[in-house]
């Protein structure tokens, strides 16, 4: 009689098949950096980069040329009206790359008129002034009591500054951009168009 109650109880009841969700597979010490990798690999990531160097180094062709698409505008031969701007004028230009079911959105910031002026006393000063506005913008954010739950971020996470392949020394203009910025930003220096 026990073995027939023993049998009833094991066809009463029914064996589980179903799996654990994933994020909840396995909960300890070990396994917190797989789940923080999978839910930053779901969000995506923000990368900001900064370009700047004189007009016609191959900035845009660079950028365009390293992310396989047309992400920076190439800038246009301006009018001699056109030609003599009074500060230099910051564009950003957001393109959403998606590889490999990793999504990042990519922000190039181009800042056309850096060096082309005859008088480049100063010229780096828009440009501090900008990354420092977006620190200070992103600090606000997260002090903020009933903060978003993604704090969109505009700082700048590198900056690749152009300089012109001269044959000679480093311009006292790159010495002195690359010292003062390098305190904010971390600075890639490409020597453009070295092959020519």
């Amino acid at each position: 009689m026990d073995a027939t109650r023993d049998a009833g109880l094991k066809q009463a009841a029914p064996a589980r098949t179903e799996k654990p969700a994933a994020d909840f597979a396995y909960v300890g010490i070990d396994a917190i950096l797989e789940q923080m990798r999978r839910k930053a690999m779901k969000q995506g990531f923000e990368f900001n980069i900064m370009v700047v160097g004189q007009s016609g180094l191959g900035k845009s062709t660079l950028i365009n040329t390293l992310f396989k698409s047309k992400i920076s505008r190439k800038s246009v031969q301006p009018s001699s009206e056109e030609r003599i701007p009074k500060t230099i004028e910051i564009k950003s230009i957001t393109h959403d790359i998606e590889e490999k079911g990793v999504r990042m959105k990519l922000t190039v910031i181009d800042t056309p008129g850096f060096g082309d002026h005859i008088n480049n006393e100063n010229c780096w000063q828009p440009i501090m002034k900008f990354i420092n506005d977006q620190y200070e913008k992103y600090l606000q954010e997260e002090l903020n009591i009933n903060r978003k739950k993604q704090i969109p971020d505009s700082r700048v996470h590198c900056c690749i500054y152009f300089i012109p392949a001269t044959g000679h020394s480093l311009r006292p203009l790159d010495i002195e951009f690359m010292r003062r910025l390098s305190k904010v930003v971390n600075i890639v220096p490409v020597i453009a168009k070295a092959d020519t």
